[in-house]
């Protein structure tokens, strides 16, 4: 490299601006999500799914980011972000950002309601009521809303009440029927009552909803005798829902009840309120409320667009994707059903959610009937209520084996579901472990020890996602089954790295296969990428191939950017936040990033080193990990990176599965280097290449067993080959 292109060089690697910032990398992934509600390759209602994802989704990122940064302006924080904006500016562009999201999803509604409606679903007003719709409505609302409503009449002697998070409530000018004066009256909206009551209709009739706020208005005179409506607006709250623990906090469980209690009466982020409100209406609830002008969001059309989701009925099932029924590894069912016999014969990749969560299931109902079974260990991070794993965690409890269950209170929103399992299990006798007060454990480990003969053998789970049997049917998640020795004792220093110390060490136990956080992943992680340089710059081959949901840590991000500018062709997957710029030249010519979106959520991590050959080989090193490259995965968390060494699954990780994600077109968004997105197709494109589709119609490769040998898959070309 030439003296000028070497200070350019150093110029890129030195400035902010080599950073996207995080917050707006997030809005931009939302909008991707809201973009797929506008895709006619999807049935009607699966487009209306993605409305109301992207609803939910910008509910979640106000109620903990927006609401952090709002909360450092507040405190005068100015330092700014690896970008080099301050929060304040962060701020500003975040709002502005949001409001066009928000018109977009509004848009976007009115849309699909017209086509909703060509199909016979209708959203219906007061207006479009018949006179049996109106007999209907009055009976099922004395019978099923009015005795859970509560109406509040706002005055000198009755202040504005408090309105939870998310909650829903309409505000009433009330005019009195007599000539006394009027007044303001409040109805909160029942949570467990649903957003869109269904009308009554003939069988294969229309599908009729009306929206619960229209309900309640039919009937003011109920809830506030002797007065009528002049005017109303439907309000909504948004507050900061995001934990602070104290660091120091001697006990962690006492201390999370209470903020679990005040996270309820956090403060207000957001004031959503209906734009056809009357403004003295408008000013009154913001004045009462506590709310700042800034939270004000005004809007042109319907509030709560993540309810959408009741409108996703099964009557429809033409609108809707075709079912799917993941597969079950052919390797078990070959013997007779017995986890640890097919793991014992070679390592076992389950492909999530093409392949079913049972088989994880499965394997922890056996260790604990299984008379064998001496010890199991666990890591929860979220699961669901009633779930089958705690359920046979208890069982083997009971049944008198060792088991230790490493539970995460941390896990945001789940929280309090977390706190009721972990007490589930201790009264069961599992040997409850809650972590580190200021690490997360995001790690997903299952390891079980079996005696065998005079021997203890291991069998160890690691996966890319969480013990969540739910989740699982929708989010593209990797499980390793393995009896490999070393990586079983490997995963027994995880977790005796989290029981046995009371803050996390600088020195770690010593590991054999694996890397973790908070030790030596991120350190591993960056030898690796500066190794592939290091090849490059000596004319080697070189390549690196990864996948993840987030990439944000600046010292990985700057590594890359050095091998790019050494010459290794750098391929990235990356479903949401990216804060690297690919394409820029002189920093990052050599790289490329995507985003995939689509049936399923992408959520499974994997790394591929082409280790002195291109990119597919056998030579290459191939990892699966439970960690996104974030500061937060890398720095905070206790997470795993763990080689993938059998040549079968090697094989099916690289060769096929990340293959695949860098082959997609019909589900892929090109990055930019100045953050934005263009599909790889145009809209409505149905040709090209699915990833989401090869995996429904075509087989993994480890649990195929010897059907393998007669439904080989189709062999994949790698990105990029001619042949």
């Amino acid at each position: 490299m030439a003296d000028g292109a070497a200070k350019t060089a150093r110029q890129l690697l030195a400035s902010p601006d080599r950073f996207l910032n995080r917050e707006l990398s997030w809005l931009e992934f939302n909008r991707r999500v809201l973009e797929e509600a506008a895709n006619p390759n999807h049935p009607l209602l699966e487009r209306l799914r993605f409305l109301s994802i992207s609803a939910s989704n910008l509910d979640e990122f106000e109620m903990v980011r927006y609401a952090g940064l709002r909360e450092q302006v507040r405190a005068g924080v100015t330092k700014p972000s690896q970008e080099g904006l301050t929060p304040a500016v962060q701020v500003e562009q975040i709002e502005e950002l949001s409001l066009k999201l928000i018109a977009e999803q509004l848009s976007r509604w009115r849309q699909l309601k017209e086509e909703l409606e060509s199909e016979n679903i209708h959203v219906l007003s007061a207006g479009d009521l018949s006179k049996k719709d109106l007999a209907d409505l009055d009976s099922f609302f004395r019978s099923h809303i009015f005795p859970v409503l509560t109406p509040l009449a706002v005055d000198p002697a009755h202040p504005f009440p408090f309105i939870p998070n998310l909650g829903f409530s309409v505000a009433l000018d009330l005019v009195s029927k007599y000539g006394d004066e009027g007044h303001i009256g409040i109805v909160p909206l029942p949570a467990f009552v649903r957003r869109f009551i269904r009308l009554p209709s003939k069988q294969k009739g229309p599908l009729r909803f009306i929206p619960l706020e229209d309900v309640i208005g039919l009937f003011i005179g109920d809830l506030f005798p002797g007065y009528k409506e002049k005017s109303r607006c439907l309000f909504r709250i948004v507050r900061d829902s995001d934990i602070e623990i104290e660091e120091e906090a001697e006990d962690l469980i006492r201390e999370f009840e209470v903020l679990l209690k005040q996270r309820r009466r956090g403060r207000i982020v957001r004031l959503r309120m209906q734009s056809s409100a009357p403004q003295h209406l408008r000013e009154f609830i913001t004045r009462e409320i506590g709310a700042e002008n800034a939270d004000v969001v005004l809007y042109d059309g319907i509030l709560g667009m993540a309810q959408l989701s009741e409108l996703i009925v099964d009557d429809r099932p033409d609108l809707k994707f075709p079912p799917y029924d993941p597969r079950y590894p052919e390797r078990i069912r070959e013997m007779g059903g017995d986890c640890f016999a097919a793991i014992r014969m070679k390592d076992i990749l389950v492909h999530h959610p093409f392949e079913s969560f049972d088989v994880v299931v499965e394997f922890i109902r056996q260790a604990a009937a299984d008379p064998q079974v001496v010890a199991i260990k666990q890591t929860l991070y979220r699961t669901t209520n009633n779930s089958p794993i705690v359920a046979a965690l208890v069982e083997a409890a009971e049944n008198g084996k060792n088991v230790t269950a490493l539970v995460e209170i941390k896990a945001r929103f789940d929280e309090e579901a977390n706190l009721r399992l972990a007490r589930d299990l201790e009264r069961a006798g599992v040997q409850v472990v809650y972590g580190f007060i200021e690490y997360k454990t995001h790690a997903k480990v299952s390891l079980v020890v079996r005696r065998e003969g005079s021997e203890l053998r291991t069998y160890t789970h690691f996966g890319t996602g969480n013990y969540h049997p739910v989740n699982a049917k929708i989010y593209t998640d990797l499980s390793l089954f393995t009896a490999d020795p070393a990586l079983g004792r490997d995963a027994n220093r995880l977790f005796n790295f989290v029981t046995a110390y009371r803050e996390p060490p600088e020195v770690g136990p010593e590991l054999e296969k694996i890397s973790m956080s908070p030790l030596n992943l991120k350190s591993d992680l960056i030898k690796m990428i500066d190794k592939e340089a290091s090849a490059a710059r000596k004319g080697n081959p070189s390549g690196i191939w990864a996948k993840m949901n987030s990439l944000v840590d600046g010292d990985v991000i700057d590594a890359l950017y050095k091998a790019s500018q050494a010459g290794v062709p750098i391929d990235l997957v990356v479903r949401g936040i990216c804060c690297l710029r690919p394409g820029v030249v002189g920093l990052s010519d050599n790289i490329s990033v995507k985003s995939i979106v689509g049936r399923f959520l992408e959520h499974s991590r994997i790394l591929c080193c082409a280790n002195g050959e291109a990119l597919p080989s056998a030579k290459a090193k191939v990892f699966i990990s439970s960690a996104d490259w974030m500061p937060r995965n890398l720095d905070r968390r206790v997470e795993a990176l763990v080689p993938v060494e059998n040549p079968t699954v090697h094989r099916q990780v690289m060769n096929q599965i990340m293959v695949a994600n860098l082959n997609d077109e019909l589900q892929s968004w090109l990055m930019r280097e100045d953050g934005t997105y263009i599909r790889a197709r145009s809209e409505g494109d149905s040709a090209g290449f699915s990833a989401h589709r090869y995996f429904m119609d075509n087989p993994s490769l480890s649990g195929r067993g010897s059907a393998l040998e007669v439904s080989l898959p189709p062999r994949l070309q790698p990105k990029g080959s001619k042949g």
